[in-house]
């Protein structure tokens, strides 16, 4: 029979391993470079539709330390895109996140995100994500890359994605992580109790045509 100060010492190690566990050890690490330049893209012709994200769509993120972690998101975000022919055309081809929207699943928490800790949202009140490419990888599998600009800062993202297109609508599935370091967000957190530096994004959305 084990003693009980092995029994201790093992749950101990347990308790300390579970904790330990990150979110996004699980998910894609999105390609994070600096910001690219906008290629021109031909004009939409006749047969191009315009796409607008609908009121269903969400964006989440989960954030991580060694005791925990915290989900939240974004309530207010409009974007659109145009395709012609499966190709990306025109340059209205972005998303629009308004930061004042910013929720999460403690008020405190919320409040400490909007300040200059994290999203200093009164000196950056939008963040914008403008579609580069979106390039097929198998079917219904796709990589997508545009400039996201967070906090003042701009850097090219590159991130899988579930794509489905229908006479109706285009929706668009993923998970990844971010470094938010890259973004000069480095709130450290309590020193014994460091916040990590990766953040999962989830995103569902739901693109219409415009009417």
């Amino acid at each position: 029979m084990k003693s009980r100060p092995a029994l201790l010492l093992a749950a101990s190690f347990f308790a300390f391993w579970s904790c330990a566990e990150n979110p996004a050890d699980t998910t894609a690490d999105a390609e994070v470079g600096e910001a690219q330049e906008q290629v021109s893209t031909p004009a939409p012709g006749e047969s191009a539709i315009t796409y607008v994200l609908s009121d269903a769509s969400t964006i989440e993120f989960l954030g991580s330390k060694a005791v925990g972690s915290h989900g939240g998101g974004f309530r207010e975000f409009s974007g659109q895109f145009t395709v012609d022919d499966g190709q990306l055309v025109g340059d209205q081809n972005s998303f629009v996140i308004d930061m004042k929207s910013t929720w999460s699943d403690n008020d405190n928490l919320t409040k400490h995100l909007k300040n200059d800790d994290f999203f200093s949202v009164p000196d950056f009140p939008t963040s914008t994500f403008v579609l580069t490419g979106i390039e097929e990888k198998s079917p219904g599998q796709y990589s997508v890359t545009g400039n996201l600009e967070l906090r003042g800062v701009t850097k090219s993202v590159t991130f899988p994605a579930e794509v489905e297109v229908s006479d109706s609508q285009v929706t668009m599935k993923s998970k990844f992580d971010i470094n938010r370091f890259d973004w000069n967000i480095k709130y450290a957190g309590m020193q014994d109790n460091l916040i990590r530096p990766e953040v999962v994004i989830t995103l569902d959305l739901i693109a219409e045509p415009k009417a």
